[in-house]
Order: C-alpha cells, then structure tokens, then sequence
C-alpha cells in the first residue's frame, strides 16, 4: 500500500486586516478557516467534490486540533500545507502546517482534523470508495 503524509496541496493565503484580534495578532479561529481552505483544495484535487456531487457522498468533519506556534500579523501570507495521514474503512484524517512568510517560513501552526465517510441522503456514515482511496494515494504520491 502506498505511504500517505507527502504534504501534497499547499495555499498561499494572504492574512487580511480583519483577521487581527483586539491584541493585533491573527484570531485562532482564522487559522481554522485557513485549515478549511486547504482541505476544501484537497477535495477537490482527489475528486470527493465530484463524489458528493454525483452520489451524495462526501466529507464530514468528526473533530480537529490546532496547536499554535506563532502568533501571525499584518501584512504577512501563510501557507497552509495539508496531507491526508491516515485512512480507515469510513474514517481519515489529515495533518496541516501553516507556516508565515513574514517570519522566514517559520511553522505558526499546526493541526490535524478527523473526518468521516458521509452519505448525506441516509445521514449516516458509509465506507470511503476504493476509487476514492486510489485518488487519495495517487495524489499522495505526486508529491
């Protein structure tokens, strides 16, 4: 089987006057929207948009974890860096660095999401497709 974890989709996402809190330092849930942003590009890189598109089947979030490094300001651009670090039959979960150019590319966070296998007509849980499994690791590969 293939290895996951090869940071495969990267965002270079400028940081916005209004993502500063009263403390003039990006808010943390800004960063779980830079998070969202990488993962929706993964989703669409490995076809689970289409997926859910044509059969009803995508992505759910189950639970994440941010762990902050650095605090972020204005001007400065992030990179957020995701990969997918682990497949089960209906689960998986992806890994993320975002990292601040305006301080050299050090990492200013880090974090991990778990997600489920959704079918949204039956709301329920439902095995992850093997066509989207090969997608995930062809991806994985690329990088």
């Amino acid at each position: 089987m293939p290895e996951l974890g090869h940071w495969p989709i990267k965002c270079e996402i400028p940081v916005q006057w209004g993502d500063l809190d009263a403390f003039n330092h990006v808010n943390h849930t800004v960063f779980l929207t830079w998070m969202e942003t990488a993962r929706m590009n993964y989703f669409i890189a490995c076809g689970f948009d289409e997926l859910h598109k044509s059969k009803g089947i995508g992505p759910i979030l189950a639970g994440l974890q941010a762990d902050y490094l650095a605090p972020v300001g204005f001007p400065d651009t992030v990179t957020v860096h995701t990969t997918v670090t682990r497949i089960g039959n209906s689960s998986f979960e992806m890994g993320y660095r975002i990292t601040s150019e305006a301080n050299g590319g050090e990492m200013a966070a880090q974090g991990r999401v778990s997600g489920v296998v959704f079918d949204y007509e039956s709301r329920k849980s439902t095995p992850m497709p093997d066509s989207l499994r090969k997608r995930i690791y062809d991806l994985e590969a690329s990088a």
